[in-house]
């Protein structure tokens, strides 16, 4: 069964101090973390997606190993993968993906900044 977009909702709020917002359109949802996209979910539209940040080397990996994971949709191709829903994959697949895109915007952020968010551990 593919994942929902209430799924993928809930599981990308969970994340510490996720912000949704809707800069596109109503139709794309983007959640940021202090202001820097980590996620893009397409709504409405024939084939559901949802775009993750990742590491360039796993990036390439995903695709390789998974035929819904692809290189990102309007994004750098580099360094962001486009999961597309219709096609079979592993919900864990795609909750690590979440994570790990989360964590590298996180990453990313000044040491002070990060250190007044939350962990993610669990999410």
């Amino acid at each position: 069964m593919p994942l929902s977009m209430a799924q993928l909702h809930a599981r990308l709020q969970a994340f510490p101090s996720a912000e949704l917002e809707y800069p596109f359109g109503p139709e794309v949802a983007v959640y940021k973390l202090r202001g820097k996209i980590f996620a893009m979910l397409a709504e409405g539209e024939a084939a559901p997606r949802v775009t993750l940040k990742c590491d360039p080397v796993l990036a390439e990996a995903l695709r390789r190993e998974h035929p819904a994971v692809r290189p990102g949709y309007h994004t750098n191709k580099r360094h962001w993968n486009t999961v597309y829903l219709e096609t079979p994959i592993s919900k864990q697949v795609v909750w690590n993906m979440m994570a790990t895109s989360y964590d590298l915007v996180r990453a990313a952020l000044p040491r002070r900044v990060r250190e007044t968010l939350q962990v993610a551990s669990g999410v």
